[in-house]
C-alpha cells in the first residue's frame, strides 16, 4: 500500500482518532449538563423500551386484523411493529429536544439532538434499505449507511475520509484507495436498487401493452434490463478510477478467447434475439419438439421453458429451435385437425357409420361443429372390416390431444351401440395337419 507523503501516516492518523475517542468519553464523564444529557437519552431508551413492551402486543394483533390491505401496506406494518422502540425513541427524543431548547440554552440540548438525529437516521435507513431485495447487500447497505450518519452527526466524517482515502495500493498510474471502493460499492449498490425498480415498471408497462406482441415485449424487457445494468457495471467500473479506454485492446482479446470457449452459450443468446424478432415462437404457443410436447412458458436468453401436460418443465436450448424442426400447433393459428381410425362390419350400413360417427364427434364438447365440422371417409376394405377415418378439429391443443381422441373413441362406441353397428376383430381358422381322424380317411397309396 502506499501513500501520500505530505499525508501524514496511518499510525498517527488511528492515534489521532484514539485520542478524540478518549477526549469524547472524558467529556460525556465530566458531571454537568453533557452527563445530564446522557442521562436523559438513556431514561428515553428505557421510556421506549417500557412503551414497546405495553403496545406490541396490540399492534400484532390489529395488523393481523387488516384483511384485505394490498401485499406492500401489510408489509410496512411488519416493518414498522418489528421498529416500535426506535419510533417511540425518535418521537420521545425530539419532543425532548423542543422542550429543552425553549426552556434553557442550546448547549444545553445538544446531546439530546445529536441522539434524536441519528435515532431518526437509523429509522429512515432501515425502511429505505429494504427496497434492495438481496438480504446480503441490504445488510451492507444499511451498515453502510448506518456508520456514515453516526460519524457525520459525530462529526467525525472529515477524519475518517482522510483515513479510508490514505489507505490505498498503486498498480502503474492507478491509485486505488478504500474511500473510492467504498464510494463504489455504495454507487453500485444505490444504481442497482434504481435499476431493479425501473427493469420491473418497465416490465409491468410493457407486458400491459396489448400493441406489442409478446415476443417483442420480452425482447424489449430484456433490452431494458441489459441497458440498465450495464449502465451500473460501467459506472462501478468508472467509480473505482479505471479508464475504459485503455482496456479497449485487452478487451477485445480477451474477447476473441471467451467467443471460443462460450461458443454454445453465445450461439444461444443470438439465436433467442432470432426467435423474439422473427416471433415464430411466443409465450402461450403450443410446440412439439422430438418427443417433448407442450406450451412455451416463457422465453429466456439462453433458452425456452416448455410445460408438459404432465408437469414437467424442459428448458430447451435456444439454438434447438433454431435447427432443429419444430412443430407450431399455434403459429398463425389454433386451429388443429386430429385423425382417429375405426372400423365397422361388413354387414353395417357404411352410409349410416359415417352419419353416426360424424354426430358422435360432434357431441364431445371440445370438438368443432364451425367452420370445420368433422368428416368421415372410407379408407378402404380390410380382411374383417371396412375402414374409415374421422377427422375433427379442436382449438385447444394446449389443453391435451390424447384425452380428446379417448373422447371421441368413447362416443363412438355409444353411438354404435345405440345404432347396432359393430365392430368386428380378426377371426382366424386353425386346422391341425396331423389329425389321427383325418389321416385315417386318406386312401392307402398303391
Amino acid at each position: 500500500m502506499d501513500q501520500d507523503p505530505a499525508s501524514p501516516g496511518i499510525a498517527e492518523q488511528i492515534l489521532a482518532l484514539l485520542g478524540e475517542g478518549r477526549d469524547l468519553a472524558e467529556m460525556f464523564l465530566t458531571p454537568g449538563w453533557r452527563q445530564n444529557q446522557i442521562l436523559i437519552v438513556l431514561g428515553l431508551i428505557v421510556l421506549a423500551w417500557l412503551m414497546r413492551k405495553l403496545t406490541a402486543a396490540r399492534v400484532q394483533d390489529w395488523t393481523r386484523d387488516r384483511e384485505g390491505w394490498p401485499k406492500y401496506r401489510l408489509r410496512m406494518l411488519v416493518q414498522i411493529r418489528h421498529r416500535l422502540m426506535l419510533i417511540y425513541f425518535v418521537a420521545g427524543s425530539w419532543a425532548v429536544y423542543a422542550v429543552m431548547r425553549q426552556v434553557t440554552w442550546p448547549s444545553r440540548s445538544y446531546l439530546v439532538g445529536i441522539a434524536a438525529t441519528l435515532a431518526t437516521a437509523w429509522l429512515v435507513i432501515a425502511f429505505v434499505s429494504r427496497l434492495v431485495q438481496n438480504r446480503s447487500l441490504r445488510r451492507l447497505l444499511t451498515w453502510g449507511l448506518w456508520i456514515y450518519a453516526t460519524l457525520y452527526a459525530l462529526e467525525l466524517t472529515d477524519d475518517v475520509v482522510t483515513f479510508l482515502g490514505s489507505v490505498a495500493f498503486q498498480m502503474g498510474d492507478l491509485r486505488i484507495s478504500m474511500l473510492s471502493v467504498l464510494k463504489a460499492f455504495l454507487l453500485v449498490a444505490a444504481l442497482t436498487t434504481m435499476a431493479r425498480l425501473l427493469t420491473q415498471s418497465a416490465t409491468r408497462n410493457l407486458q400491459s401493452n396489448e400493441d406489442m406482441s409478446p415476443s417483442m415485449r420480452v425482447l424489449a424487457i430484456k433490452a431494458v434490463q441489459v441497458t440498465l445494468y450495464g449502465i451500473v457495471v460501467v459506472t462501478g467500473i468508472r467509480a473505482l478510477g479505471f479508464d475504459l479506454s485503455g482496456l479497449a485492446l485487452v478487451s477485445g482479446a480477451i474477447g476473441v478467447g471467451i467467443g471460443f470457449g462460450l461458443q454454445k452459450v453465445v450461439s444461444n443468446l443470438v439465436s433467442g434475439i432470432i426467435i423474439l424478432l422473427d416471433r415464430s415462437i411466443k409465450p402461450g404457443d403450443v410446440i412439439s419438439l422430438g418427443d417433448t410436447f407442450g406450451w412455451i412458458d416463457s422465453l429466456g436468453a439462453r433458452y425456452v421453458s416448455v410445460v408438459t401436460r404432465d408437469g414437467k418443465e424442459y428448458l430447451i436450448p435456444n439454438e434447438d429451435l433454431i435447427t432443429s424442426q419444430v412443430v407450431n400447433w399455434s403459429y398463425t393459428n389454433k386451429l388443429v385437425r386430429l385423425d382417429i381410425d375405426f372400423g365397422a362390419a361388413y354387414g353395417s350400413d357404411p352410409h349410416k357409420v359415417r352419419a353416426v360417427a360424424i354426430e358422435a364427434a360432434k357431441s364431445v364438447n371440445r370438438v368443432l361443429s364451425q367452420p370445420n365440422p368433422p368428416v368421415c371417409h372410407i379408407t378402404g376394405f380390410g380382411d374383417s372390416s371396412v375402414d374409415y377415418t374421422l377427422r375433427f378439429w379442436i382449438t385447444d391443443p394446449a389443453d391435451g390431444l390424447s384425452n380428446i381422441r379417448g373422447n371421441v373413441f368413447l362416443a363412438l362406441w355409444d353411438a354404435f351401440q345405440a345404432n347396432d353397428i359393430s365392430i368386428p376383430f380378426p377371426q382366424r381358422e386353425v386346422r391341425h395337419l396331423n389329425d389321427p381322424t383325418r389321416l385315417a380317411e386318406r386312401p392307402a397309396d398303391g
